[in-house]
């Protein structure tokens, strides 16, 4: 059975391209996933980081989905300590009257940037402990408007977006489990928790309005090229970035190199590596193989694909050989999430 796939685009700023450009190119790709027949396409609340273009991610958002027609876009995620709840609701209530049925809004609860940014963006004390709260106060908010109910986030109540949570480690598993959401982790930069919390995520899980049995997508680092050369070539984007991260540089996204041993030192290669651990970067064959082996392995409902390849061409060729692995060519069905209920 073929793996159903999805897309977190990280709305990349590279050497080449401004932020224009990186927003122009996230909603080309969305364009070209929606006949590849990628199921959703996320992108992720960042801030203070200059490669990334993605900081106001409901306005990118919007930008996207009125450049495509069918394919569920969102956020993957929202880090929720940094809104109040109702703001969320507003934004993405907004979002669903212009695109109904289209979008989808994944919670996290870390801030998405460094210490001084957390301070920037006014974040209340308390407000990570708060999680679980906000998010059932999010979902209160999208529910259809109370006789008498005097705090409304306009227009919101009664509409039908479709609430994940997300995480990097077993708490996001645990939060929902309890709430019966579907769960997305992380493992494409934080792979070491990945199969103890999905172990935990479906053990746990209580039925709910939303969703009747667990649902869980695992994120992953996928590059895909006419050779396992190739495509080796294309990762060492993405390596430099995690290296620049693990320096606290804050770098455009940069062209791809021949010898990342002469970029990172032991150490940082040491560590890089870690957080790439899960990826799957070759040929199509090689990322058949290694995507049947992840379901396989982890019993996924669905991959989140991440696909950091510096090129638009070239990550545009990557996304379709991906999703060339996984089709007959037929088109894609109609939307349906497994155990949601009418």
């Amino acid at each position: 059975m073929p793996a159903v796939l999805s897309i977190l685009d990280l709305v990349r700023v590279t050497e080449d391209t401004d932020a224009r450009g990186a927003l122009d190119n996230a909603r080309d790709l969305a364009a070209h996933a929606e006949k590849w027949g990628y199921r959703r396409f996320w992108v992720a609340e960042h801030h203070n980081m200059p490669g990334i273009a993605s900081a106001a991610t409901s306005v990118v958002i919007a930008h996207i989905a009125a450049g495509t027609a069918h394919i569920r876009v969102g956020a993957g995620g929202i880090m929720l300590p940094n809104h109040a709840p109702i703001i969320i609701a507003e934004q993405f209530g907004t979002l669903a009257r212009l695109f109904p049925g289209r979008i989808d809004l994944g919670l996290g609860r870390a801030p998405g940037t460094d210490q001084e940014t957390v301070q920037a963006l006014r974040r209340p004390p308390g407000s990570v402990e708060s999680f679980p709260q906000d998010v059932l106060e999010v979902l209160s908010l999208f529910a259809p408007a109370r006789p008498g109910q005097r705090v409304q986030a306009v227009p919101a109540a009664g509409t039908d977006v479709e609430v994940w949570i997300l995480g990097s480690s077993t708490y996001g598993a645990q939060v929902a489990a309890q709430f019966g959401l579907p769960y997305a982790f992380a493992s494409h930069f934080a792979p070491d928790q990945l199969m103890p919390a999905l172990d935990i995520y479906r053990r746990r899980f209580r039925p709910s309005q939303r969703l009747d049995r667990p649902y869980a997508a695992v994120g992953v680092n996928v590059i895909g090229a006419e050779t396992d050369r190739e495509a080796l070539r294309l990762a060492t984007t993405q390596k430099m970035s995690f290296t620049n991260l693990i320096r606290g540089e804050l770098a455009l996204s940069q062209p791809p190199i021949d010898d990342m041993d002469t970029y990172w030192t032991q150490a940082e290669k040491s560590h890089a590596n870690r957080m790439l651990a899960r990826s799957i970067v070759g040929s199509p064959e090689t990322v058949r193989v290694g995507i049947d082996a992840l379901v396989a392995e982890t019993g996924a409902d669905e991959l989140i694909v991440v696909s950091d390849v510096y090129d638009h061409d070239a990550r545009l060729r990557s996304f379709e050989l991906i999703a060339a692995t996984q089709t007959t060519g037929a088109e894609p069905a109609a939307y349906f999430m497994p155990g949601k209920r009418a």
